[in-house]
């Protein structure tokens, strides 16, 4: 296991970090993506530590607040070192019926810090990251809500998840303008059958030094390969949950690709696109999530793969994105100054 600074920080976190999403679902959408129970989770939790991941990510969302729950009776349960952790989590949604127990306001923030930190037991949060961003409320509201969060010692570090590049920049410059505590990473999707971030927000990242924290790495399960071109699958969660949104002939493009490299290696064609985001040179962590102690032990097995550059340029030719303006034309421009 690797480890690499989360954004401009001197916090170093595992390249791969464990998911919470299937953590304590019981109906509806947390159901169907997952339903471990506390000895499950623990089981999962204690194999991740022992491969060296030291980073763990979940949200007050996920299982309306269980996924928290399970997570930090785990620690407890594994009697896990506080400072061997790094803890992330996320506010953003609907944690009640009110019209102010949602958002990214202030009052939601702080109310919601304080009920993670509850479920989780503890008393710090390693990075908060507001999960999406919220019309309603003013960034600037959001942002300085999140330093008294950091100053008060609450939280340690600040993330956002699912926001645009505009949005992130005008976030920074005014963290900066105010001298308020900084954005270090950004948790977005990113997939070999997904790169549309590729366009905006992976320039921004390069300009900014915020890290990137990908979810969903795996397409919701679809580049495990186990689908053929008509999307069917001995199981799988896309047959119920068919998120996230992908091309999906490019993905069976890719997955095509793939699977020679993964037989020519005898892994999995999992492992190898889960290598493929961790040559990406803006990747600072990729988040895997399981049901079972095999799924998550073939995820870390991907640390050990190594692509070529042969290899990397095959998949970057079956999966790039089609030209778009203005990309196409900062390009062309860009040479002008590139030779000189």
């Amino acid at each position: 296991m690797r480890y690499r600074r989360l954004g401009p920080s001197g916090l170093f976190v595992s390249e791969l970090c464990l998911g919470t999403m299937t953590f304590g679902g019981s109906e509806g959408m947390w159901g169907q993506i997952g339903q471990l129970g506390q000895t499950e989770v623990d089981g999962l939790v204690g194999s991740a530590l022992e491969a060296g991941i030291n980073f763990i990510d979940t949200a007050n969302v996920y299982a309306g607040g269980e996924s928290e729950r399970l997570l930090g009776q785990s620690l407890k349960n594994l009697a896990v070192p506080r400072e061997d952790v790094v803890i992330a989590t996320k506010v953003l949604g609907p944690m009640g019926a009110g019209v102010n127990a949602r958002g990214a306001s202030r009052y939601h923030i702080m109310e919601q810090c304080k009920a993670s930190l509850a479920r989780l037991q503890l008393d710090h949060i390693d990075l908060y990251q507001i999960h999406g961003f919220d019309p309603a409320t003013p960034i600037v509201e959001t942002l300085e809500a999140l330093d008294t969060l950091v100053r008060q010692g609450h939280v340690r570090y600040l993330g956002l998840s699912n926001w645009a590049a505009w949005q992130i920049v005008r976030a920074v410059g005014i963290a900066e303008a105010r001298r308020l505590a900084p954005i270090l990473s950004l948790q977005a999707y990113y997939t070999l059958a997904g790169r549309d971030l590729e366009r905006e927000i992976v320039p921004m990242l390069k300009e900014t030094g915020i890290g990137l924290m990908v979810w969903s790495p795996l397409a919701g399960g679809f580049l495990s390969g186990k689908y053929d071109r008509e999307g069917k699958a001995a199981d799988g969660r896309r047959a119920s949950f068919d998120f996230p949104p992908i091309d999906k002939d490019r993905a069976h493009d890719a997955i095509e690709a793939m699977r020679g490299m993964a037989e020519a290696r005898g892994c999995s064609v999992a492992q190898i696109a889960l290598a493929w985001l961790l040559h990406q040179e803006v990747v600072t962590s990729v988040i895997i999530g399981a049901k079972r102690a095999d799924q998550l032990t073939d995820n870390i097995g991907a640390t050990k793969v190594e692509l070529s550059a042969d290899e990397l340029a095959r998949l970057d030719a079956v999966t790039r994105l089609p030209a778009e303006y203005p990309g196409w034309m900062l390009e062309r421009q860009g040479e002008y100054r590139s030779q000189s």
